[in-house]
Formats: C-alpha cells, sequence, structure tokens
C-alpha cells in the first residue's frame, strides 16, 4: 500500500495512493492524516488496505488523477525525526579528508542526531536559504517510519515497528556545521527543513528488495539533470534499520510517527576504475562525499556546493525500472525574508 499527504492545513489530508501514483482517494472516515492513521494503526492499517484494493480494482469513489505537486511529505510534521549514519564508509571518509582518525568503536555504535521535524517541505517544494555561501547539498537516504516502540527494545525485535519506508532528501547547509560541530553540542543551523517523497510505502510493496532491515535498491541522484549518484541502499549499510531503531530507544521509548533515517547512502568504491558514473563507479549520495573524495586524491575539493538556480532529483526505481515512492525533485532558490 502506498500512502501520501495532501497539502492542506499543518497536517494534510491522507491519501491512499495508486501503485503507479497516478491515482488517489482521500481517507475519509478512517483518518484526516498521517499520524492520525499511524497512532492507531493495527486498527487503521486494514481499513486503508480496503480502500487500495477499491483504488485498484477502479472502484473506489472519489477518487482523482494525483500531482504530485499538491503533496506534502508524507508527515508534514512528525514528532520526532532522528537520523542515522548508517552507511559507515561515508562518516570514513570525512574523517579520512580532515586528516583524523576514525574511533573504532564507529562501526559498532551508530551515529545519530535528532533533526527538526516541525516543518518539512514537500518533494517539490524549492530549497529556500538565505546565502549560497552555506554551501548548500542534498543528502540522499532512506527513511522508515515506526508505531510505538517500548524503551530498551531489542534490534531482534525492533523490526517489527517498522510500517513505512520513504526516501529522503536531508538538506545540509555543510559550510555551517563545522562551526557548530565545534561547539560540542551538535547540528542546528546546518540542518534546515528535510524533504521526504511523495508516497511512504508498507514494506509488503517492496517485495523481495526489502529483507526486514534493508533495501536492496540503488538510490538515484541526478543534479541539474546529469546522472550523479546510484549507489544501492542495501550495499555497505553498516547498521540496519531495527539496530538503528534499537539504538534511538535505548534510553526513551519512540512513539508513533517516529521516522528513522539512514543516512547518506553510501558504496565503497573501486579506485581502480573510480568512483564517478562517468568512469564505472557508483557516483554520490551528496556533493560532500565527492569533494571528500578530490580533497583526499587532489589535495583540495574542487566540485562546488548547490547555487540558486541548482536542482536535485531523487528516487529509486524497482527491478523493472518503475518508481516506488515517486519523486524529490527540488530547486534551490534564494530566501527573501518573512
Amino acid at each position: 500500500m502506498k500512502l501520501a499527504s495532501l497539502k492542506a492545513g499543518r497536517d494534510g489530508q491522507l491519501l491512499v495512493v495508486s501503485n503507479d501514483l497516478d491515482r488517489a482517494v482521500a481517507a475519509y472516515g478512517i483518518a484526516q492524516n498521517m499520524q492520525g492513521a499511524l497512532d492507531d494503526w493495527s486498527n487503521i492499517l486494514p481499513r486503508l488496505a480496503e480502500v487500495a484494493e477499491n483504488l485498484a480494482a477502479g472502484k473506489a469513489p472519489g477518487a482523482f488523477d494525483l500531482d504530485p505537486g499538491d503533496l506534502a511529505s508524507p508527515l508534514p510534521r512528525a514528532y520526532q525525526w532522528a537520523d542515522g549514519s548508517a552507511y559507515v564508509n561515508h562518516v570514513e571518509l570525512v574523517r579520512r579528508a580532515r586528516g583524523a582518525e576514525m574511533p573504532e568503536s564507529f562501526w559498532s555504535d551508530p551515529l545519530m542526531y535528532q533533526g527538526g521535524s516541525d516543518s518539512f517541505i514537500g518533494p517539490y517544494d524549492d530549497i529556500a536559504v538565505a546565502s549560497e555561501d552555506w554551501g548548500v547539498d542534498f543528502e540522499a537516504e532512506v527513511a522508515v517510519i515506526v508505531d510505538d516502540v517500548p524503551m530498551g527494545i531489542s534490534a531482534a525485535d525492533a523490526g517489527g515497528h517498522i510500517q513505512l519506508v520513504m526516501l529522503v532528501n536531508d538538506v545540509s547547509l555543510r559550510n555551517l556545521i563545522p562551526g557548530e560541530l565545534g561547539k560540542g553540542f551538535g547540528f542546528f543551523h546546518g540542518k534546515p527543513s528535510t524533504a521526504f517523497s511523495p508516497v511512504a510505502v508498507t514494506p509488503d510493496e517492496l517485495g523481495a528488495a526489502w529483507d526486514g532491515g534493508k533495501l536492496h535498491l540503488p538510490i538515484y541522484c541526478d543534479l541539474n539533470g546529469e546522472p550523479f549518484g546510484r549507489a544501492n541502499a542495501g550495499v555497505d549499510m553498516t547498521f540496519d534499520f531495527p539496530t538503528l531503531i534499537a539504538h534511538a530507544a535505548k534510553s526513551r521509548p519512540l512513539c508513533a510517527g517516529t521516522i528513522i533515517g539512514s543516512g547518506t547512502v553510501s558504496n565503497k568504491q573501486d579506485a581502480e576504475h573510480g568512483s564517478a558514473l562517468a568512469d564505472g563507479g557508483v557516483g554520490y549520495s551528496c556533493i560532500a562525499e565527492l569533494r571528500m573524495l578530490e580533497t583526499i586524491n587532489d589535495g583540495a575539493p574542487k566540485t562546488p556546493f548547490m547555487a540558486f538556480g541548482d536542482h536535485i532529483h531523487i528516487e529509486m526505481p524497482d527491478e523493472d525500472g518503475n518508481t516506488i515512492f515517486g519523486a524529490i525533485d527540488q530547486e534551490v532558490v534564494q530566501y527573501e525574508g518573512p
């Protein structure tokens, strides 16, 4: 089943969406919005599934043609957004680029930060920033949405709480981050509003590509219309989603609707053939990773971060080439102030 949120008020109107993402129907009488559905998921899920079956059969009253530009992120805002760094290859590159050793614990103890969750932006919304000098970057990721998770849950049991899967553009302002991290208190300004894919899907929609903890498909990143990354989300993922959920719930319960992100999808590259797509590699899921490799190999980065007017497209097709989650399709624009 595929679900979306039509832009309507703060929390959107919950939609059930057809498999091809062409048609949708509002979940009237079942749940007003996505958060409401997740709050009573065990009772709401079968009712939404019945609507999905009727939509697929052409028997859903009120069905309409869907315009992805009318959609908010599946959760327009959330009680919690916690983003991991499951691809330790990415972390290792960051540290190598600045000549720092990576602690051995990074391979066994996940990194995670708590992001702002009060103002997600839609999958087709502009990325508005005040200055290009802030170092605008995209980060293509996978995320899951959970139901209520008890504190202290084991990784073995955490996977049963994954109810929906979606894609992420975790927008980063790279030039603001070093100063913030230098204070020893984590990200804030360097992590503006995040965007998610047009639809979130139940894990059964992913078939064999979903193994209960990882999504084994490449995530496509096109920068200004040119292929930039095709890294496989199931490859080199050191910490799977159940492990990330258990980590997040170590000292607190997680409420229904909590979003857990994978961090930037990153695959180890073939040094012999190069890592860019043009050189036979899988490319990158963010600009920063390419700049890290340029620094390691050439002593300094040469690829610029995004400028006003630049465009990022993030999508994940299935093995037959059909889009699963729809596309995150955004342009960087100058913020003109309130």
